[in-house]
């Protein structure tokens, strides 16, 4: 297998691309030149669990024609056909991507097919929207990445609480200085809610007549079936999931990269419950460090943004109590620390608040800037159709994942990471390298 040490200029000619240059938040070129289109053809690879909701989600968008479903499960699949009796069905996402009428894909499969599915859509010239987190490595996502920058074609990621209100507020208090610069902040979830920390199972049940085993196996080392892995409880397999912090990290830390202008970090270090070779930890606390930024275009000294340590805590662990000034801790969430007070943001619900309270007492909000969302599947379909690019496009999506999966290339390693974000390698740990890009099982491709 390559090492994923490549220069860029090799790095883009192993993707099939040349001449990219894209960094968090640049926007990708435009969806396919021409006039505005009214209907878009979807399939939808993945209609079970998460799948169910993203198919009712982009199909309840005017000018959605859902042309073709696709899904190992054939119970769920039965599910989703009898909604859309005309579509067509598949149980291999190839046969799909095949199908000449399909113009965009929504990919919600467990997270070690997500890049397969997705690149080879992109290769196809067809819009992408791919389920958070957007990738299983570190390598699938900037191959991903640069995929979308030199295609034409509309990509959104599915973390959708970027496309929310509450997030447009954070971040634009946040930029207009309400707490000052931000150097720490503190990131945590209640999950994992499935096993982690756990060894293979011994015993090898027939699979179930309803579901295409190799084909969920897709590019992972081949296995026996276990209901330990399917449905759902494949997150904390490390061949198949990223463990909490794949699983949460790309919605809550989104609004923090997105405040704070974070791109790559330059060290990443982590401690946990153990090392476990199959499945992650019980529990994690995680660490990045980001230099300064200056803002592009804003070359002035007071424009430079300071160094940022931001902490990650799942399984149980919090940031310290005395941090939150006796306010009640939500499950998930953010603390942005800054040099005039903090900011809370809860995942998921909960207003913003800030802290000390009695300290912002009165505080008046400093007015909107940000462009509203009409809702984060109809930006999309609004992309496919040849308006902007959405805001999780690929350009956005693929670093922040980055961010997130750095953390488990830590987690897997037990060392402290001197990330190399250029050369996409982790500096005197050749023991990282197979974490950052995994091998896949023979007939399958990235």
């Amino acid at each position: 297998m390559p090492s994923p040490a490549l220069h860029r200029r090799q790095f883009l000619r192993a993707v099939g691309v040349a001449g990219a240059s894209v960094g968090l938040g640049a926007s990708p070129q435009t969806a396919r030149p021409g006039a505005a289109v009214d209907r878009v053809n979807v399939g939808v690879i993945g209609v079970g669990g998460r799948g169910a909701v993203n198919l009712a989600g982009v199909a309840a968008v005017d000018g959605v024609n859902i042309v073709a479903l696709c899904d190992v499960d054939e119970e769920a699949l039965a599910k989703a056909a009898a909604k859309f009796p005309k579509a067509a069905i598949e149980h291999d996402f190839r046969k799909l991507l095949e199908r000449k009428e399909v113009e965009a894909v929504v990919i919600s499969t467990p997270d070690h097919t997500h890049a397969p599915a997705a690149a080879l859509a992109l290769r196809q010239g067809k819009h992408v929207y791919v389920e958070k987190p957007l990738t299983h490595s570190v390598y699938e996502a900037r191959v991903l990445t640069e995929l979308a920058a030199q295609s034409r074609c509309a990509t959104q990621m599915g973390n959708q609480h970027h496309s929310s209100e509450t997030y447009r507020r954070a971040v634009e208090w946040v930029q207009a200085g309400v707490i000052g610069p931000v150097r720490q902040v503190h990131a945590w979830t209640n999950r994992p809610i499935w096993p982690q920390g756990i060894d293979r199972p011994a015993e090898t049940p027939p699979v179930p007549r309803h579901v295409h085993w190799d084909l969920w196996l897709g590019p992972a080392p081949e296995r026996p079936y276990h209901p330990a892995y399917h449905p759902f409880r494949w997150r904390g397999w490390w061949d198949f999931g990223t463990g909490a912090l794949g699983d949460m990290g790309c919605h809550i830390l989104d609004p923090i990269v997105w405040a704070l202008h974070l791109s790559a970090p330059t060290e990443v270090e982590a401690e946990s419950s153990g090392l476990h070779p199959e499945t992650a930890p019980k529990w994690s606390v995680i660490r990045w460090t980001f230099p300064a930024r200056r803002l592009q275009g804003r070359p002035s000294p007071q424009d430079q943004l300071p160094p940022v340590q931001l902490t990650w805590y799942d399984g149980g662990k919090l940031p310290p109590k005395d941090l939150f000034e006796g306010v009640k801790i939500p499950g998930n969430g953010s603390l942005l620390i800054g040099d005039k007070g903090k900011l809370l943001l809860p995942h998921g619900g909960g207003p913003l608040q800030l802290l000390p309270q009695a300290q912002f007492a009165g505080f008046q909000a400093p007015a909107p800037f940000l462009p509203r969302s009409p809702g984060h599947y109809r930006e999309w379909i609004e992309a496919c159709k040849g308006g902007k690019p959405a805001g999780s496009h690929f350009g956005y999506a693929g670093p922040l994942t980055e961010i997130v999966l750095l953390g488990n290339v830590a987690l897997r390693t037990g060392r402290k990471i001197l990330w190399d974000s250029a050369a996409l390698k982790a500096l005197h740990c050749p023991e990282a390298d197979r974490f950052l890009r995994r091998e896949y099982r023979k007939g399958w491709t990235l």
